[in-house]
């Protein structure tokens, strides 16, 4: 009986030192029920009601009635209105690598020894872990996301998956010789901008978000002040020095210009009824596609997609100098005005119900 009593006790201890040391034990989750979108509009004037740190922040930061932010060690979700914790996944003994948010999921890839090499998505409504996989991707790992497709980059190349399913879809690594700089995930599909060694200019790359198919390859001056991969919507954004080139989806030939100081941030989004470009404190309307003009107005960010106004006719939120704008998405006629107190340059606003979320520089406010 001693015996038995005795190897009993050593495998309760053997037990606890392997529990005190798993992934299970390091690992924090919690869930909530599915959140309840709060109805109305925002008031015509609004304060600051709450801000939270974030970092990283995912691109889209609201999903499923949530306000979706990263730290150090982990995702949390936060209710638009009051602030307070929804719902949270956190590690201990790993660091967070990337955050990014599509198809109703938070797609989180954590670091636990050199490399990123676990992933978790998880429901951003209720923070139920939808799938886990293991990947191997780089400490530098990035990752950015749009309709069905979350793109992780890394100085040596580019990892596809499915945000709904956990696949790796396809990858993509440079030729030989070449230097991979920049990617881009959006409605025409995966951009990539590298330099290879032996040509004067830079190579972009437009290849199809499912197979990796590649759609066309065009060469940008490299010698330009500067030239950068901006977007990968309907039409594909790239800034070569005083301008951004807006180039066709179809076979990359040049479609439009619009003006941009080499000195000033360029940044592009769409809406569905349009695609925004963001530059030299002006927003245009391209019409997706054919990059015709539309509208445009004086911005100091960007919207983070169409909301309703009180009578439920689509706006977009723009942030200016005197407050938020919303304007209907397709003619930019102004519907209605916002009084807020200063907002910072190149912040984005998105719009849950009376509240306005903004996000900026690894910080999230919202506002009623």
């Amino acid at each position: 009986m001693w015996i038995w009593t005795a190897a009993t006790l050593a495998l309760l201890v053997v037990a606890t030192l392997l529990w005190r040391g798993s992934d299970a034990a390091a690992t924090s989750s919690t869930t909530a029920a599915p959140a309840d979108v709060p109805p109305g509009a925002p008031a015509g004037a609004i304060s600051e009601a709450w801000s939270a740190a974030a970092d990283p922040l995912p691109g889209d930061v609201v999903a499923e009635g949530r306000v979706l932010v990263g730290s150090p060690r982990g995702v949390r979700a936060l209710d638009p209105v009051t602030g307070e914790e929804a719902w949270h996944y956190t590690r201990d003994n790993a660091v967070l690598c990337g955050l990014t948010v599509t198809d109703g999921v938070a797609v989180a890839v954590f670091r636990t020894e050199d490399r990123c090499d676990e992933a978790v998505a998880l429901d951003a409504g209720t923070g139920v872990r939808a799938w886990t996989r293991n990947v191997d991707f780089r400490p530098e790992a990035t990752l950015t996301s749009t309709d069905r497709i979350v793109l992780a980059a890394t100085p040596t190349g580019i990892v596809t998956l499915d945000p709904t399913g956990s696949g790796i879809r396809w990858r993509y690594v440079p030729p030989e010789g070449c230097e991979f700089l920049q990617s881009a995930a959006g409605d025409a599909g995966v951009a990539v901008l590298q330099r290879c060694a032996g040509s004067p200019a830079l190579q972009l790359r437009l290849m199809d978000g499912f197979d990796g198919d590649l759609h066309w390859t065009r060469d940008l001056p490299a010698s330009a002040r500067a030239t950068e991969l901006v977007g990968a919507d309907l039409p594909v954004a790239v800034r070569v020095g005083d301008e951004v080139q807006l180039l066709s989806s179809a076979d990359g030939t040049l479609l439009t210009t619009l003006p941009a100081d080499p000195g000033a941030a360029v940044r592009q989004a769409a809406t569905g009824t349009a695609v925004l470009v963001l530059t030299d404190g002006t927003l245009t309307a391209l019409e997706p596609g054919s990059a015709r003009p539309l509208w445009s107005v004086p911005a100091t960010g960007l919207p983070g997609g169409a909301a309703t106004t009180a009578d439920g006719a689509p706006a977009l939120p723009v942030p200016t100098a005197g407050g938020i704008v919303h304007r209907d998405p397709a003619t930019g006629t102004e519907l209605g005005s916002t009084a807020t107190p200063e907002l910072p340059d190149g912040a984005v606003v998105t719009v849950v119900g009376p509240v306005v979320v903004l996000t900026h520089a690894g910080e999230v406010r919202a506002y009623r």
